[in-house]
Order: C-alpha cells, then sequence, then structure tokens
C-alpha cells in the first residue's frame, strides 16, 4: 500500500481550477485536463515511498500486486479525474478484436506510437464508465431516428433540408444513421460550412419545445468550432446532465463526447480514441465508420443507492465503487485496487502500514494487503478487479 504521484494531462479542454483545487494546489491557469492514475505506458504513475513506477512495481511480482487479475498480465484498467471545461472530441472506442488488428496494422505501417496521424495506441479494448463529481454534461448514443426527425421539424428551415432529407430515408435506423454519419464526415469545407451554419441559423428561431438544451449545444459547438460537421453529428446524440453522484457506462463502439464537467472516469487499460469531430487532433472517418455502432441507444443514468455503491460495469477489467464514509469503513482486497478521496480526510492503514490521504492524491494497495481501513468521513472512489474476471 503506498501514496501514487500522478501525470496530468494538459488537453487543451481542459478546466484550469477543478484537479489542481481537488489536489489543494494553486491553479497555474493553464488546462488541467485528466489525472491519470494506473501503469498506462503513456503515464505511468510512481509509488511515493520508492519512487518506482507503478508498472515496474507490478511487473516485480505479478501475483503479489495483482492477484488474480495476474492473468492480465498487467493492470487492467486505468483510473482518470477528468475535468472539462469545454467539449471533448466526439468519438468511440474500440472493441478488443478491432484494437488489437488495428495497433498491429499501424506498427507493421512503421506509424510511430507518438505520431499526431496514428489512431491505436495500444491493443487494448476501452470500454469506459464515468461517474459525475459535478453537474456534467456529455452527449452519448445516437437517438432513434424519428426523435431526430422531429427535432429537425422543431427547427422548420430550408437550410437544414439536406439533413432532413438524409434522415427521411427508408430503411433501419443503423442503416440510416451510419448513412447520415458518412455523409457528414465527408461533406467538403464549404458543404460543411453551410450546412452548420444552416442548422445554427435555423436553431435560432427555436425558442421553445423540448430539444432547446440540444439547441444551446449546438449554437456553443458551432462557437468553438466553426464548420466542423461534428456540429451536427452531435445534435443526432442523446444529451445527458448527470447530477453529482450519477454514472454512464458506455460500451465499445457507442459513439460520445463529453462536453463540459468534471467526472471520475474508470477503462480498461488503453488510451484508444478513433475520434469524429470538434477536435483540432486527427480524425480517422474510415477507421471510426468500421468501429462505430449507429444502432440507436438510451443507456440508463446510474444512481447510487446506497453509501457503499458499486456502479453496473458489466465488464472483467473494472469495478467502481463510491463510498461516503461517516467515521470509517473496512473492505477485503479480492484484486488490485486504487482509491481516490474527492472530499473529506482519511487515515488509511493495512497491515502495519498506515498513513493519512488527502483529496485528489490515489492510494495504491496490492492484492496480496488482503484488507484495509479508513478512518474519517468523506468520499472516496474506490476501483478494483471484479473477484469472478480472475
Amino acid at each position: 500500500m503506498d501514496l501514487l504521484a500522478s501525470a496530468v494531462q494538459d488537453y487543451g479542454w481542459g478546466d484550469p481550477s477543478f484537479i489542481p483545487e481537488l489536489q489543494q494546489r494553486t491553479p497555474t491557469g493553464q488546462p488541467e485536463a485528466e489525472l491519470w492514475m494506473g501503469a498506462h505506458p503513456k503515464a505511468p504513475s510512481r509509488l511515493r515511498s520508492g519512487d518506482i513506477g507503478l508498472d515496474e512495481h507490478i511487473a516485480h511480482d505479478l501475483e503479489a500486486s495483482l492477484g488474480p487479475a495476474a492473468a492480465f498480465g498487467q493492470l487492467p484498467f486505468l483510473k482518470k479525474v477528468l475535468a472539462a471545461a469545454q467539449p471533448l472530441s466526439i468519438q468511440t472506442h474500440p472493441n478488443l478484436a478491432q484494437a488489437q488488428v488495428g495497433f498491429a496494422r499501424e506498427n507493421d505501417a512503421g506509424v510511430p506510437l507518438d505520431a499526431p496521424t496514428r489512431t491505436y495506441r495500444d491493443a487494448n479494448h476501452k470500454p469506459e464508465l464515468i461517474c459525475a463529481l459535478t453537474p456534467f454534461d456529455a452527449k452519448c448514443g445516437f437517438r432513434p431516428v424519428e426523435q431526430s426527425r422531429d427535432l429537425m421539424a422543431c427547427l422548420h428551415s430550408s437550410e437544414t433540408a439536406p439533413l432532413t432529407e438524409r434522415l427521411a430515408q427508408e430503411g433501419d435506423d443503423a442503416d440510416v444513421l451510419a448513412d447520415v454519419l458518412q455523409w457528414l464526415l465527408t461533406l467538403d469545407a464549404d458543404d460543411a460550412i453551410r450546412l452548420t451554419s444552416g442548422v445554427v441559423h435555423a436553431a435560432t428561431t427555436a425558442s421553445d419545445g423540448p430539444w432547446l438544451t440540444e439547441i444551446m449545444w449546438t449554437h456553443r459547438l458551432q462557437a468553438l468550432y466553426p464548420g466542423d460537421p461534428g456540429v451536427v453529428v452531435a445534435l443526432l446524440l442523446n444529451h445527458f446532465t448527470l447530477e453529482p453522484g450519477e454514472a454512464l457506462f458506455l460500451e465499445a463502439g457507442v459513439l460520445h463526447a463529453y462536453v463540459q464537467g468534471a467526472g471520475i472516469e474508470i477503462m480498461a487499460n488503453s488510451d484508444n480514441v478513433i475520434r469524429g469531430g470538434l477536435t483540432p487532433k486527427h480524425v480517422d472517418v474510415a477507421e471510426l465508420s468500421a468501429v462505430v455502432d449507429t444502432t440507436p441507444i438510451d443507456p440508463p443514468v446510474q444512481r447510487p443507492t446506497s453509501n457503499a455503491h458499486t456502479f453496473d460495469s458489466p465488464v472483467r477489467e473494472f469495478s467502481l465503487t463510491r463510498l461516503v464514509v461517516d467515521e470509517g469503513y473496512t473492505a477485503t482486497s479480492t484484486g488490485p485496487e486504487i482509491l481516490i478521496a474527492t472530499s473529506g480526510g482519511f487515515r488509511i492503514s493495512s497491515g502495519d502500514a498506515a498513513f493519512g490521504i488527502e483529496t485528489g492524491t490515489p492510494v495504491w494497495i496490492d492484492a496480496s494487503d488482503s484488507e484495509w481501513s479508513v478512518e474519517g468521513d468523506g468520499t472516496l472512489f474506490r476501483t478494483t478487479v471484479p473477484s469472478w474476471a480472475g
């Protein structure tokens, strides 16, 4: 058991204050987007007592570190504090087979891992769960075509006719949406500007109705990414506003964009992101079309039902529990764990080891630690590997 020093990613969409204030640091004014807690080779955390990389620590004794999860050959999850002041890209993630094929293909082609045009950074899939720490807005999954037709009818403008006509096609919803998505992402620059400007202009006339949140975000996205077809793609996705403690789980292939707020994000140990817009980074339309699932979905918002609530994430790599602690809590470890306090203060003990936990400082717990206890009051997020996953 040890405290972790973890890297912060300074992506441009990051909130300059949330992560430093969580860690009781003075903000520098620069964006701080993600605090990475784990052993991903891009930015492995370090154990503070020995100043050794978590990846090195795990490799030294897989069984002691990971227990039954040693079958993965590495720490199978990556945990983050995500803080978005501006929208992230519209994106999706591959399943395991797609990631393995894509990673090998780019390796064989000699594309450097750090190349800006690289799509696959590793050979792993990336199912993920986001739990809100603040009110959190997200676009997630395509809504049924009939609902998007209704939205376009509310805009009632000839400027949106090309999109309305595409959505009016007969056929299965997934096929219609796949055609619309491909069309939007392959528009030439002039047509994309004309369509996005037309949609936004039409939206200025919609002063009431059920789609005001979507329309408001269309204005904001166009202001940030004028002429980007992702502005229109986002209009076809479900919009969620999560309250603190609420969560969404996303399977591979689900198109989504986190647009504002802070949360705890947990995923398989991967950095594979296939982008479709709202970003200056590489957009790989062909790969996105191959990976994305355009079947309409309405992912359930998960709400905590107890002070020790484990969210539903039907994957082998991770399990996330939100602990609202009053005085103390004791847990039995079934695998490797990473804890982080987001409020309050705690003292943690396991065997002969004990130390204080401040908010924003992650804690690593080896599988061999067996049991740990905390004393204090506040909120902790506990990540481990499901006991059935080994």
